[in-house]
């Protein structure tokens, strides 16, 4: 993890997110060729450094993403930032779907060639996209950036905080949700319905519902309802595995997830200085929902293995106690 950020500040250091993200997608393309190993430990070796290559993309994509949102000579977004999360939510429904047809149709070596293709174009895309340049920015008080500086952001500090609680909250419905569903009688084609379910309002709460809605009642308040929209989605999984009360509180995925992604990326573009954006997005992915939501991925093991259900409390209380935190975010000054 550590590394990880620091090669994200490098990226902001040189003013040079197009490039790393460039240069870390094509070397997994690269990588991806190794796969056809004979032994285990050579795939596990490869294995290693293409996730290590690939590491990097989908934090400097998001900043990348923002830059590019406030880049417009007017002063207005030219696009949502949701429209970006919400097509890349669909693609991995599409891809899903194509890549299983086509195994049947070729072999596994299909996802070598088509995983490296993409990469390849999404360095490519990267390149060929126009964003401002951070020379000369300063922080308030004329402090340059570092990651220093970034941590004595009160409002990053808080940011990091709410998303911790918040996203990682879906660590035992993401593990143990399945399970709960088929101990209850649900038969694997209705839970597949369930689970698509949720990515479906996940993809319209980015690209339609999220952006409009934020706009109107502010990131702040938007993390409010994601927050209140977790509690009750947990509380309900934690009394009833009812396929209809599932399917009722499946689509709160959109809120209590996308919805607090959406309301930080909103506020990150805001608070954090062009030239900590790489390293911001790094600490906000590794830490806040990387470290966290791998913690509390093992908790849930323990929770649902004594607890069964009843776990879910657990978790609804986490969104809870974001709650304080999410109050305090327009309250106080910009740095501490």
């Amino acid at each position: 993890m550590l590394a990880l950020a620091w090669r994200h500040r490098a990226a902001d250091f040189l003013d040079a997110l197009r490039e790393v993200f460039a240069c870390f997608a094509v070397a997994g393309a690269l990588t991806a060729f190794g796969y056809p190993a004979s032994s285990f430990w050579s795939v596990l070796v490869v294995s290693i450094i293409y996730a290590a290559m690939l590491a990097p993309l989908t934090t400097t994509a998001d900043a990348l993403a923002l830059r590019a949102v406030g880049s417009s000579s007017e002063g207005d977004r030219r696009f949502e930032y949701g429209w970006v999360r919400g097509a890349g939510s669909a693609a991995f429904i599409i891809g899903s779907l194509v890549t299983g047809q086509a195994i049947v149709a070729t072999d596994l070596n299909i996802i070598i060639w088509g995983s490296s293709a993409f990469l390849v174009a999404a360095a490519a895309a990267a390149m060929a996209l126009r964003v401002p340049r951070s020379t000369g920015l300063r922080l308030p008080g004329g402090a340059a950036p570092s990651i220093r500086t970034l941590l004595r952001l009160r409002k990053y500090r808080l940011l990091i905080i709410i998303a911790a609680l918040v996203l990682g909250s879906h660590a035992m419905h993401d593990s143990f949700a399945m399970i709960r569903w088929k101990e209850a009688g649900i038969s694997p084609p209705t839970a597949s319905v369930l689970w698509s379910e949720s990515v479906a309002a996940e993809v319209v709460v980015f690209v339609v519902i999220g952006p409009r809605l934020i706009d109107r009642i502010g990131p702040s308040w938007a993390m409010m309802l994601a927050a209140s929209s977790g509690a009750v989605r947990w509380s309900v999984m934690a009394v009833t595995a009812d396929a209809v009360a599932m399917s009722l509180i499946e689509p709160l995925h959109g809120l209590s997830f996308a919805l607090l992604h959406l309301a930080c990326m909103r506020l990150l573009g805001e608070m954090v200085p062009r030239g900590l954006a790489a390293t911001a997005q790094a600490i906000y992915g590794t830490v806040a929902i990387g470290a966290v939501t791998s913690l509390l991925t093992l908790l849930s093991g323990t929770l649902y293995g004594r607890l069964g259900a009843g776990g879910f409390w657990a978790m609804a209380a986490l969104c809870l106690c974001a709650v304080p935190f999410i109050a305090q975010m327009g309250k106080g000054p910009e740095q501490e």
